[in-house]
């Protein structure tokens, strides 16, 4: 199942909506990335802990 990281689920000074979904370990580094570039994070084994314990499973939309 696909995994979902969406920063509006944390309050942010740049009130950043940006959301990430994909395969686990995909999700897992772009939002890694993205919480240093846009967020002054430091990439550590602890952030990306932070992350996968946050991802959520995609909901799955009917046709």
């Amino acid at each position: 199942m696909r995994k979902v990281a969406d920063c509006r689920d944390y309050p942010s000074e740049v009130n950043c909506t940006l959301t990430i979904a994909g395969d686990e370990e995909e999700v897992v580094r772009a939002a890694a990335e993205h919480a240093v570039s846009v967020h002054s994070e430091t990439d550590s084994p602890e952030l990306r802990a932070q992350i996968r314990q946050a991802l959520k499973d995609e909901a799955l939309t009917g046709a």
